[in-house]
């Protein structure tokens, strides 16, 4: 690890989680922790160069198809790859067919970067973890083992506690909030060998239990908007990301988020 590196282009790979929902912005856009971490890189380098080609919904066999020769050619110093996730939150999963296309991946995009950053990505804590848990720990497992045989990081999300918390997580519950994403760009910063910010695994202070009818209120709200669209999407293999384009699919000096002028 280089504690004083200098990194001048960043390119990166996934679905929902790298493309940054659900931290909204102001023109119904997404930021999202791989925005932030760029626009960090790019405050200390000047020419930084940043594209995410991350699309929502995306299973890892669409990340191979559609981004990863892509990223793999734009020859960057830092890629990020996190994909495979949404294959382990469905009703059935190949899990072999998973772990090698992972490796695919892995395997294109080492040698085509100086840095290659892996993670095992934050769980919610709650009953649908616990569910789908034993396929994300498999997942992770072949995660760890693909990065001591190919020299990449691992940014280990999944055991922090603080981003188990069921209030770093958007009401979809399957997101996290824009706190979450930043927590998730000051881990990756450390894991790159840059000085720590704060810290990102600090725990939120006590929560204050709702009651229970708010309690199913909420449950009613987040099936009604949330959990029903994911299941008819699921049932007619249909998917959020389907049509929608990379929203950087160039690898280009970064610029900053700026809010649309007023009457534009």
């Amino acid at each position: 690890m280089e504690i004083s590196a200098n990194y001048t282009s960043y390119v990166a790979v996934g679905d929902s989680f790298t493309e940054g929902m659900s931290d909204l912005l102001p023109d119904g856009s997404y930021r999202g922790w791989a925005d932030v971490l760029a626009g960090r890189l790019a405050a200390r380098t000047p020419g930084f160069r940043y594209a995410n080609l991350a699309v929502r919904g995306k299973l890892i066999g669409q990340i191979v198809a559609e981004q990863v020769d892509v990223a793999a050619s734009m020859n960057a110093d830092v890629i990020t790859l996190v994909g495979g996730l949404n294959d382990t939150l469905r009703p059935k999963c190949d899990m072999v067919r998973v772990r090698d296309l992972l490796e695919e991946a892995v395997e294109k995009l080492a040698p085509s970067c100086r840095q290659l950053v892996l993670m095992r990505s934050p769980g919610r804590q709650g009953p649908v973890m616990e569910r789908f848990r034993p396929r994300m720990e498999e997942l992770f497992a072949h995660v760890d083992a693909l990065a001591a045989r190919h020299g990449a990081l691992v940014v280990d999300l999944y055991g922090s506690a603080a981003l188990g918390d069921q209030r770093m997580w958007d009401a979809d519950r399957l997101h996290l909030t824009a706190e979450g994403h930043r927590r998730v760009a000051e881990a990756v910063w450390q894991s790159l060998g840059l000085e720590a910010e704060d810290d990102w695994q600090s725990p939120l202070p006590p929560a204050l239990r709702s009651s229970w009818a708010a309690r199913r209120v909420a449950d009613a709200q987040f099936a009604r908007r949330h959990l029903g669209p994911w299941i008819g999407r699921r049932l007619t293999g249909r998917s959020s990301g389907d049509g929608r384009p990379a929203k950087r699919p160039d690898l280009l000096p970064y610029e900053p988020y700026r809010p649309p002028s007023a009457g534009a």
